[in-house]
């Protein structure tokens, strides 16, 4: 009896074949899917935008985001123990108020020296103008003294310089958005508050790139919020990038959103309307 082999491997690789034909979509399905404007793949985040947007003409409606003017992490220019930090999260704060304090002694104390000092100076520079008109004293003592007058109130400015070193103030008028650092924690390059400046907001576009050139500094828009805030609310192109993201094929427009009293909140999605002309 003859026994006949019969050899698999041209079976196996046939079948392995069909199943990556059927498993895998032809190259023109993949085409045409991006023709007909399914967003594939790329490295660029701002391609889900550019679909968005995509074949808008000045005074269409466009997705936006609301955003602060301005964002910044507060600190110390000095090292140190906090003493007090004078506001929390979600606090309004103007520009210049003071915000946090470090502990100060031996700078208040050098201050007060310096101060008395610089005092006694200006006492004993009164008191030998009548010795030097009387020539009791010579033009190069009465000099020296003024000098080290002078020297007295030098240093006493530099301590109150550093002694307002040790003082927080907010750069901008805005609101505290985090707060990171209690009294007692010691200070070096850590963020001991996060401010945001809301008044004006920024409203970030990103327009199709058909639209360049349309879209000029000045223009208007009407930004809507809804459904978190009803009513139309006038904004101003404020900034337009010089360079185009060439792979969305998009570019930032900046509207500026006035907010008085700071109504309306930064971080949401809106839809602005540029229109044609100032």
């Amino acid at each position: 009896m003859r026994i006949r082999y019969i050899s698999v491997i041209p079976l196996v690789l046939a079948t392995l074949s069909a199943f990556a034909q059927t498993a895998a979509p032809p190259r023109a399905a993949t085409a045409a899917a991006g023709a007909a404007g399914v967003p594939l793949p790329t490295a660029n985040g701002r391609s889900l935008l550019r679909s968005i947007n995509a074949g808008k003409q000045l005074g269409d409606e466009m997705d936006c985001m609301v955003e602060p003017r301005q964002v910044s992490s507060v600190g110390s220019a000095v090292e140190g123990s906090l003493a007090e930090v004078l506001v929390d999260r979600g606090s309004f704060v103007t520009k210049g108020q003071v915000l946090a304090r470090l502990k100060s002694p031996v700078e208040m104390a050098t201050v007060a020296l310096r101060d008395a000092q610089a005092r006694f100076g200006e006492r004993k520079v009164e008191r030998n103008q009548e010795l030097f008109r009387k020539e009791l004293i010579s033009a190069n003592e009465k000099d020296e003294l003024e000098t080290q007058t002078r020297l007295a109130k030098l240093e006493l400015a530099q301590q109150l310089a550093n002694l307002d070193q040790r003082t927080i103030r907010s750069p901008f008028a805005g609101v505290v958005v985090e707060r990171y650092m209690s009294p007692g924690e010691h200070v070096s390059n850590d963020k001991i508050l996060k401010l945001a400046e809301i008044d004006p907001l920024n409203v970030e576009v990103v327009a199709p790139v058909e639209l360049f050139g349309s879209i000029r500094a000045g223009m208007t828009g009407e930004v809507r919020l809804a459904p978190l805030i009803s009513g139309v609310y006038k904004a101003r192109v404020s900034a337009i990038d010089k360079v185009i993201d060439a792979a969305s094929g998009t570019f930032g427009v900046r509207l500026e959103l006035p907010n008085r009293g700071g109504r309306i909140p930064a971080g949401i999605k809106c839809n602005v309307r540029i229109l044609p002309g100032k």
